[in-house]
């Protein structure tokens, strides 16, 4: 069994539901652009916005804004709840203070980039429910498939460290339940869901400029 440091409880503690909350933000992301698809008011967008990089990049801001809004109020509740557990069970609640506050700050980060994977991932599959569908299987049931999978062959977790929920794993600082497994570093998670998200986002672009949706 794993020894857990002050400071691994507490990241762990404090973002048990980001998992989900990422999740969330991806289908936000999805249904921004989905959404126009499906009721058909694409059109009347890019009438009053032609640039197409123009209407994506509005979207990008919007959903990095709302992202930041979703994750202070999962910190607010998340930080409350979990310090007065910690508190109770006679834990530290705050930890390596400098280091539990960039993990927690990162989180305003990953669920905005999380939007952004779900707004491209949303352009690449047109039809709302079917992109929804995708996004969440891929992230609750193929990923962790995969996870399981490579650490079974030689030289799978040096794959599996490069996925999208090991990227954010590594970027709070939290546990991704593999004893044996070589995390990236919180910056090399950061740039890593920076380059998830900008592949999206720049596949979503250059699809959003070539599709007729007249």
């Amino acid at each position: 069994m794993p020894t857990f440091t002050p400071l691994q409880i507490a990241i762990n503690t404090y973002t048990t539901g980001v998992g989900f909350g990422y999740v969330f933000l991806m289908v936000i992301g999805i249904m921004t652009i989905g959404s126009e698809y499906r009721h058909k008011t694409i059109t009347g967008t890019l009438l009053a916005e032609p640039r197409r990089p123009v209407m994506i990049a509005s979207k990008v801001i919007a959903l990095l804004g709302f992202g930041v809004l979703y994750g202070l109020v999962f910190l607010a509740g998340s930080v409350i709840t979990g310090a007065t557990i910690l508190s109770a069970r006679g834990m530290q609640a705050f930890p390596e203070a400098g280091t539990l506050t960039r993990s927690l700050l990162l989180v305003l980060l990953v669920l905005g980039l999380w939007a952004l994977i779900g707004l491209g991932l949303g352009v690449m599959i047109p039809n709302q429910v079917a992109a929804i569908l995708v996004g969440v299987g891929i992230a609750f049931i193929l990923e962790p498939i995969l996870s399981v999978v490579g650490t079974l062959i030689d030289g799978g977790r040096d794959v599996v460290k490069f996925f999208p929920s090991q990227a954010t794993n590594a970027v709070l600082g939290g546990y991704n339940g593999d004893p044996e497994s070589v995390m990236l570093n919180w910056w090399q998670g950061t740039l890593m869901l920076l380059l998830y998200a900008a592949v999206f986002v720049a596949i979503g672009t250059w699809l959003t400029n070539r599709r007729d949706v007249t």
